[in-house]
């Protein structure tokens, strides 16, 4: 039987940032079931997007969800990441806000 999942890979690595702003691309990696190179490039794109502000802090990292980011794919009205995430998990622990962002 084929599975299906409704949230891309994209999706569910904001979850875990979302989760944990702290989370570590091990985590992300082993949440996901892909290798750490994966789960870095994902995170690189949402933070390339605009979903997500990267922060070094020591030698970890540190995200922020930019919740007013719109979605790039919604259907309808304008629908925003802090939206979606409070769909998906509440609301998300670690928030930026960004009026104007717009591509």
């Amino acid at each position: 039987m084929y599975e299906c999942s409704l949230l891309t890979s994209h999706a569910k690595a904001l979850v875990c940032i979302a989760q944990d702003p702290n989370v570590r691309l091990r985590v992300i990696a082993s949440t996901l079931g892909i290798t750490e190179r994966s789960a870095y490039t994902l995170v690189d794109d949402l933070a390339e997007s605009g979903y997500v502000v990267k922060e070094r802090v020591g030698r970890r990292s540190r995200y922020a969800i930019v919740v007013d980011a719109p979605l790039s794919d919604a259907i309808g009205r304008e629908v925003t990441v802090g939206e979606l995430l409070k769909l998906l998990v509440g609301s998300p622990t670690s928030e930026r806000k960004q009026r104007s962002r717009r591509r």
